[in-house]
């Protein structure tokens, strides 16, 4: 099913014509549904209200775990499961940085002295990555990259799959056109590599977007289908892949993670994004990187960008080309993802979820309880400090029934499965 989008300012909801004079309802922002939901006494019921302004006020995205902390001081936050990440890669960055940097008393450099450039940074990362420092473009996060491209390499139209990281299509100039594929519920949003290629050869896009595994489902397209996936799509100038959630994903024995990055040698077309955020648990530093055809980088880096890392961020790039990190970073993936699969086992077993294949570190869960999912996320978060994330806002998804949470740590796992069973009666 292809979608097209109408472009208007901001992040607001709006019919998506089907091209048979017919409207999807699920891509707009309908009336509430009538779904079962709790009463909250009246210091509840203020605190819903505050946390939904600043929903309000964040779009199309999710305010963050800090910023409900600020905003409501008398929220007691306890589980952040609603923004992607690692906790344990987390305590990993946080022991190399108090040995390292804090004990030393090295913070202040990092505070007041300029980090290196994009190109200097680059080249310390390059070694550890197998790839040309001159196909790597380091970001102020993946966003920062994300716009990047958009804006100075997509022109007439962008392919986008449907429900996905919005940012991909919200980021699109006005002029350029936004066509969705949109994935299918009952083939739990399964991507189709042939029914996509049908797709783009009748459109014609100049840009196409693969998220892989894909946000907010963390459904997994295969290394040798992305591969295939490649050779046909020569022809479109801009093939964005993003592993943002790849060092989440296995195939075959053990825990390996396949990614498409050397693959821009063989197809200067493609630009692979990597954010640092998920699998590293460190969003505060702001720290991503792209790898594409060294004309492009150059390009972009002829537009600015040239220090655009901080210096936390520059220190967690050293680090990361650490073999001595590389190998500890690589017993707590590997940790993680054991810890994340009993996660996702046990929220199957609790009654009145249906809950996605996932190849990330979270999953897409569908209430079948009658409960609306906006109201269960708020339960969570006042009465027992579980953030978790409501999916009304993701287009592609039928509004009120879906919710995303992320994978913990195991103490935290356990207790969300207890909070959310005991929610669900």
């Amino acid at each position: 099913m292809i979608v097209q989008r109408t472009r208007e300012p901001g992040p607001k909801f709006k019919p998506f014509s089907l091209g048979l004079g017919l409207t999807a309802p699920w891509l707009q922002k309908p009336p509430t549904p009538d779904l079962r939901r709790s009463h909250f006494n009246a210091r509840e019921q203020a605190i819903v209200e505050r946390i939904k302004q600043l929903k309000r006020e964040a779009g199309s995205h999710s305010p963050s775990a800090w910023t409900l902390a600020k905003q409501v001081p008398e929220l007691r936050l306890k589980v952040d499961a609603c923004f992607l990440s690692n906790p344990y890669a987390t305590n990993l960055f946080l022991g190399h940085l108090h040995r390292e940097v804090i004990r030393p008393k090295r913070l202040r450099a990092l505070l007041e002295l300029y980090p290196s450039q994009n190109r200097v940074i680059a080249n310390k990362l390059a070694p550890v990555l197998g790839l040309d420092p001159d196909s790597l473009f380091i970001g102020n996060g993946a966003i920062e990259i994300i716009q990047a491209i958009l804006h100075r390499l997509t022109d007439r139209k962008i392919l986008v799959n449907l429900p996905t990281f919005s940012a991909y299509y919200e980021f699109a100039r006005p002029e350029t056109q936004v066509v969705f594929n949109v994935l299918r519920k009952e083939e739990d949003f399964r991507f189709d590599p042939v029914r996509y290629l049908e797709i783009v050869r009748r459109e014609r896009p100049d840009t196409v977007v693969l998220i892989n595994p894909n946000n907010p489902d963390g459904g997994y397209i295969a290394h040798a289908t992305m591969l295939w996936l490649l050779e046909e799509l020569r022809d479109v100038p801009n093939v964005i892949v993003d592993e943002s959630f790849i060092h989440f994903a296995t195939e075959g024995i053990g825990y390996t993670y396949r990614s498409v990055a050397d693959e821009v040698r063989r197809h200067p077309n493609l630009i692979v994004v990597k954010s640092m955020s998920k699998d590293f648990g460190v969003a505060g530093i702001r720290a991503g990187y792209a790898v594409m055809d060294p004309d492009r980088v150059r390009a972009l880096l002829d537009n600015g960008f040239l220090w655009n890392s901080s210096g936390l961020a520059e220190y967690f790039f050293d680090l990361y080309s650490r073999p001595d990190f590389q190998e500890r970073y690589e017993r707590e993936r590997v940790r993680f993802i054991r810890n994340s699969r009993r996660f996702f086992a046990a929220l199957r077993r609790t009654e009145g979820l249906r809950v996605y294949p996932t190849q990330a570190n979270f999953a897409l869960v569908e209430l079948q309880n009658g409960l609306s999912a906006e109201d269960l996320v708020w339960r969570m978060l006042v009465r027992r400090g579980i953030y978790t994330r409501t999916c009304d806002d993701k287009r592609g998804l039928e509004p009120g029934r879906f919710l995303r949470i992320a994978a913990r740590n195991r103490p935290e796992n356990r207790y969300i499965i207890r909070s959310l069973r005991r929610m669900m009666v």
